[in-house]
Order: C-alpha cells, then sequence, then structure tokens
C-alpha cells in the first residue's frame, strides 16, 4: 500500500489501537490472515475505506445466513510455500499438505459461487482462485495413503516386485537356518542390526554358527549373528532398495516440477486465501463487539451516536458525540474518573477503525470524517528514565503534535494546564489551542480549568461539554452533554473517599472565604445572622497567598455561575465584560498578587484596580475572580469609598457637600496601565 495513503498517527499506543488488532488475531485463521492483521495500519483514500466497509458488511450478511465460511487455515503451507522455486524436493508429506490446499481452495471456491447473490463484491475474488485439479489428481494417483504408490512408475512397480521376490527367499532361507542351529539359540526370534538380519546364539556356541557376529547382548551371554548362507540375499535386498529409492525421488521430483510450473497461481491462491481470512476476521470481530459500518466523509464532520469503547464491553456507557458543523475545537470537562480521558480514547479509537475498514460499536447514522493524521497527548507521561515531569512531557508531546498539526488533523489533549503553576499553564494551553485552530485541525481537549472555560464560551469556533455528575450520589454518569461547562467536584469526592471533615472544611475555607464556608457546611444561626461574620478583612484579601500559584489556580467555585444553556458568542462576551463587580478582590497573574476593582471594564475589557492605595488599569484576561465583594463587606449598602479613598479625601467630600470653598479641593493621580 502507498505510504501516503496511511494516516499519520503520534502516541497511537495510548489510543489502544494495537489492542483492537490482538482482538482481530484470535479470529484469524491463517498466518497470511495474521500477517494482513499486524500490517493494517488506518489510511485516508475514502474510496477505499469505503470499499473496505462494504466488503465487512457483506462478510457480515454470510456469516449471519448461517454459512460456515470454508476459509482454510492454510495448516503447513507456509514453509512449503517458501521453499518453491528455490531447488528442493518435495516430500510426501508436502505434498500431502498440496493436496488439501488445493481441495480446500475448490471447496471456497464453489462456496463464494453459490453466494454470489448475497455478497457480489466479497465473492467476486473467488473468480482469481484457481482449482488446478491436474496438479491434484496427480498426487493422488501418485501417493496415497502418505507413501508413494507402487502404480507412480513402471519402473518402481517392477522394482517393488523383485523386492517382494527377495524378501520371500531371504524370510525362507532364515527360517531353514534357525532350523538347523535351533540347539545353539538363545531364541527363536529374527532380529535386525542396520539393514541386515541377524540370530540370537548363545556365547558358548558361537564358532559353531557360520556367519559374522554384528552384536552382542548386554550380559555378553548372547551374540547376533548374521547367518553366512542369507548374507548374499541380504545384499541382493539392499540393492534392490536403493533401486527403489532412485525410482521414488525419480516421481517427488516430477511432482516437484509439476507443482512448481503452477507456483504463480498457488501463491496467488494463497494471497486470495489470507484476504478472505483477513476480512472475514474482520466481520467477526465487528459483530463481536456490537460493530456497524457507518456513512464516511472528508469535511471534518463527526457525529457518534450511542458510540462505545470496542476494549469496554457491551455494558459501558454510550458516547453521543459531535463536531464539525458550528465548532471545530471542544473542551470536556467535569471530574476525575468522569469519563473524559475515555471519552477522547473513543473518539479517537473510532476513528482509526473506521479508517482501517473496521465496523465500530455505534447507532446507526453515525458519521466519521476521514482525518489525515490522529495526533495525542494522554495520560501524565512522567518518566523517571528521561527525567521528565508531567509537564514536561505534556510539553515534549504538544511541541510534536505542532509540528504535525494542521487542516484534516485531529488532535486529543488531555488534561490541559496539568503539571504547573495553572496561572501560566493555562495562558499556555489557551495559546495552544489558538495556533491549533488557526491551523484549520480539529481539537477536542479535557481541563478542569475555569479560564479555558470561559475561553471556549466566549472563542469563535470553540465550545463547551460536560461529563454528567449525579450531585447526590456523588458518582460519575458518564454521559457527555455538549453545550454547557462543567465541574470538579472536588470537595465533594473527596469527602466520600473519606477525606476528614476537617480538612474539607478548610479547604473550603481557603478556596471560597470563611463565610462561604460556613454556609455551605450549615453554620450556627447566630454565626449567619451576625453583620460581620465570616467576612475576610480587606487586608487579608490585600495579602494575597502565601505560596507562589496558590491562588492562580482560577476563580473560586463560589464564582458566579454560567448558564447551563448555550449562549451566543456576542452575549458571552458581554457577560465577559461584566463578570466582576466594583469591590470585588482580584489575582493579577502578571503580578501574582491581589487587588480590588474600582471601575468596570471599558470597551477593550480594561478595568481599575487598587493595588496598595494605587489605582492601575488591567486587562480582564489578566484577572481572576480571587474573593466576591459579598464576601468582603457587610451586607447593605456598604461606602465602598471607605475602601478606595483616603480618610483626608473623605473628609474634604465631606465639606464640599456642605458648603463651597476655593481653598478645599481633591486632585486624583494619575492612573497608572
Amino acid at each position: 500500500m502507498d505510504k501516503n495513503m496511511q494516516m499519520k498517527v503520534d502516541m497511537a499506543g495510548c489510543l489502544e489501537y494495537e489492542k483492537v488488532k490482538e482482538g482481530l488475531l484470535d479470529h484469524a485463521k491463517s498466518y497470511l490472515g495474521r500477517e494482513h492483521i499486524r500490517a493494517l495500519m488506518p489510511v485516508t483514500d475514502q474510496g477505499l475505506i469505503e470499499r473496505w466497509l462494504e466488503e465487512s458488511a457483506e462478510a457480515v450478511k454470510l456469516i449471519e445466513h448461517g454459512a460456515s465460511v470454508p476459509v482454510p487455515a492454510l495448516d503447513g503451507m507456509e514453509t512449503m510455500a517458501a521453499g518453491l522455486g528455490k531447488g528442493f524436493l518435495l516430500t510426501v508429506s508436502e505434498l500431502g499438505v498440496i493436496v488439501k490446499f488445493l481441495e480446500n481452495t475448490a471447496q471456497l471456491k464453489r462456496f463464494m459461487s453459490r453466494k454470489e447473490s448475497i455478497a457480489p463484491q466479497v465473492t467476486s475474488y473467488a473468480l482469481s482462485l484457481y482449482e488446478l485439479s491436474e496438479i491434484r489428481l496427480e498426487i493422488e494417483r501418485c501417493i496415497r495413503h502418505g507413501a508413494i504408490d507402487d502404480g507412480a512408475s513402471p519402473e518402481l512397480a517392477k522394482v517393488r516386485k523383485k523386492i517382494a521376490i527377495a524378501e520371500e527367499r531371504l524370510k525362507k532361507k532364515l527360517e531353514s537356518t534357525m532350523q538347523r542351529y535351533r540347539s545353539y539359540l538363545q531364541e527363536q526370534v529374527i532380529s535386525m542390526r542396520g539393514d541386515r538380519y541377524v540370530i540370537p546364539v548363545k556365547k558358548e556356541h558361537r564358532k559353531l554358527v557360520a556367519g559374522s557376529v554384528l552384536d552382542e547382548s548386554a550380559s555378553g551371554q548372547t551374540v547376533f549373528i548374521e547367518p553366512a548362507e542369507t548374507a548374499s540375499l541380504t545384499y541382493e535386498l539392499s540393492a534392490l532398495r536403493a533401486e527403489e529409492s532412485r525410482e521414488e525421488t525419480k516421481v517427488l521430483g516430477l511432482l516437484t516440477d509439476l507443482v512448481e510450473s503452477h507456483t504463480q497461481e498457488i501463491r496467488l491462491n494463497l494471497e486470495t486465501i489470507g484476504h478472505y481470512d483477513f476480512l472475514f476476521a474482520k466481520a467477526k470481530y465487528g459483530l463481536s463487539i456490537g460493530g456497524r459500518t457507518v456513512e464516511i466523509g472528508s469535511d471534518g464532520r463527526t457525529r457518534i451516536l450511542r458510540g462505545r469503547h470496542p476494549l469496554l464491553g457491551a455494558h459501558a456507557v454510550p458516547l453521543d458525540f459531535e463536531i464539525g458543523e458550528s465548532y471545530r475545537a471542544l473542551i470536556i470537562t467535569g471530574p476525575n474518573t468522569g469519563g473524559k480521558t475515555v471519552t477522547l480514547k473513543t473518539v479517537g479509537l473510532l476513528t482509526m477503525m473506521v479508517q482501517s475498514g473496521l465496523m465500530v460499536p455505534a447507532a446507526e447514522g453515525s458519521r466519521f470524517s476521514i482525518f489525515h493524521s490522529v495526533l495525542a497527548d494522554i495520560g501524565d507521561g512522567q518518566s523517571l528514565e528521561q527525567s521528565l515531569s508531567t509537564f514536561s512531557s505534556h510539553v515534549k508531546n504538544v511541541i510534536r503534535i505542532l509540528d504535525e498539526a494542521g487542516p484534516s488533523a485531529l488532535i486529543l489533549l488531555d488534561e490541559l494546564a496539568a503539571g504547573t503553576d495553572p496561572g501560566e499553564g493555562i495562558g499556555l494551553s489557551i495559546a495552544v489551542l489558538e495556533e491549533l485552530y488557526r491551523r484549520g485541525s480539529t481539537v477536542i481537549a479535557t481541563t478542569h480549568f475555569n479560564e479555558i472555560k470561559r475561553y471556549a464560551e466566549a472563542a469563535e469556533g470553540f465550545e463547551n461539554a460536560r461529563m454528567e455528575f449525579d450531585v447526590e450520589t456523588l458518582r460519575p454518569l458518564y454521559r457527555l452533554t455538549i453545550g454547557e461547562a462543567g465541574r470538579s467536584y472536588a470537595f465533594q469526592i473527596a469527602a466520600q473517599l473519606g477525606m476528614p471533615a476537617g480538612i474539607i472544611a478548610r479547604s473550603k475555607a481557603i478556596t471560597y472565604g470563611p463565610a462561604a464556608a460556613a454556609g455551605e457546611a450549615g453554620g450556627s444561626s447566630a454565626a449567619s445572622s451576625s453583620a460581620g461574620a465570616g467576612l475576610v478583612s480587606l487586608e487579608e484579601a490585600l495579602q494575597g497567598p502565601d505560596r507562589e500559584g496558590a491562588a492562580g489556580a482560577g476563580p473560586s467555585a463560589g464564582q458566579r455561575q454560567q448558564q447551563p444553556v448555550r449562549r451566543g458568542k456576542r452575549e458571552a462576551a458581554r457577560e465577559l465584560q461584566a463578570e466582576f463587580e466594583i469591590g470585588d478582590c482580584v489575582w493579577i497573574h502578571s503580578q501574582r498578587r491581589t487587588g480590588i476593582v474600582c471601575g468596570l471594564a471599558d470597551e477593550r475589557g480594561n478595568l481599575l484596580i487598587l493595588i496598595q492605595k494605587e489605582k492601575v488599569k488591567i486587562n480582564r484576561k489578566r484577572l481572576s475572580l480571587y474573593i466576591e465583594r459579598e464576601q468582603l463587606y457587610p451586607e447593605g449598602d456598604y461606602d465602598m469609598d471607605i475602601v478606595f479613598e483616603s480618610k483626608e479625601v473623605r473628609k474634604k467630600r465631606k465639606m464640599m457637600s456642605k458648603r463651597h470653598d476655593e481653598s478645599v479641593m481633591i486632585i486624583h493621580p494619575p492612573q497608572g496601565e
């Protein structure tokens, strides 16, 4: 096959394509069928893929019609076929293999001729099978019951007749000799040493028997003597047997020449039978996984209905998946063990299977696009031997992917921004997603980070999806919902797995703030009714996290929730402009510190942020919500001037509200960028 037609695959092992091929091998009968399977790779030629899928569908029809397809196992043919045309003489057993092979070939050809109406394309291959009945009949005439027959040649028949006469004469001579020497014999038995007949003589009488001593018993009490009167007959018989061997070799030579004169036809038969074995192995494997043939195209549109990973069995939760219509990049979120990685592997593996001409476990109406490459970064890839961290491994994989990415590439990225500082990892991940999309690739990625979810919500051509989670039982449902971003449910899962309640409470306090944590934990009524209960001080908010990157993991889970229904891109962009409120404490990624929002975003998305009494304009893309204003200030109409203006300015403003005084002025310092 032209290598230009093969799909380029990077990190194919993580998609378990080879395990699918192992499943195919279980259904192959012959060495040639197994060779086809081992060489199998996805291709990119749509016409070829469609023909392969049509063949698979026809093969399934033949099997489902209750027909036991007589595909030969080709036992013994591998070694025999390898020696054809190389000057080797075929043995009797090898000629027997040829006869069995030709019988099976004829049986397969007859079978296919009767099934042409059911599977026209599959049965058409049988037209290239040669029955070679003249070879089979000649071998059967010459070889019977595993030996060369007397009638194989006139010369062989003559010499064998002479051998029979010589053996009879020798037998009679031996019997008379034993009668003459019976009193000297240890027992009345004729045996052989090599190709010579001997009688057992007591050691003390050996000089009384004329002949040659050829052997002696272990005890030394018996010697085995070839009688002198039988020696000439033995030599005569040996000469006749040598002549017989020469005649048998002539017969084998003639049969070998006959077989080798049809070497091309035999090899074509082998090739056709190997293809049939491969074809029906694909059909049997497809039936074993509940597979079907699907529609294919080359426009980037993929629609999987009730698809299952073939290695997970029939009890796996079916996947409904779609990409390539209104969006070409899908960001999947949800809890750990929720099925995100399985979704990536299922889409990638089913795509490779379809482009290998294999049936896939998916419902009718499923459609797959043809990709020229499948590039994946799945798993943490940490390597002690290569001294690679999880992050380093991800980066190396992504660099390889970027080298190959382009139009008609399917990119699968697992756990974006994992293994490094979240703030920088998120920025790097979004930049990679932008570049892959710009190159025209189809991208499916998983993540836990809110910034990447929000990017997918706003960016054209991107879409969010989530793995469903039962919040009551805290169990993943393994169902994918496209159009909604998911949550990680880290605290709920950790609590269910036995994490101490105190640690869970402290985690919520760190993440959400003491008030939100107390509210979720169902705090006391006294605490909840107190105006100042659970409020984080401004000094604490401005102090920021002690550890590098501790707050860079994205907005708190108490952040204003996204609408569950997919919104238009313009509406999403307007919401992003208004996602912060005056008084919110935000994390500034570039400065690795916190600030307070004192001015809403302008048309460019720049907000006014108070940082240690200095007001600075910062674009919203560089910010993440750290603590909401509701957690920082008492409920009600709180005077935000207390936060943003000095005591002196507030005093002047109060004086100016009472009377006009030209000597009282408020001068605002310039606002930095």
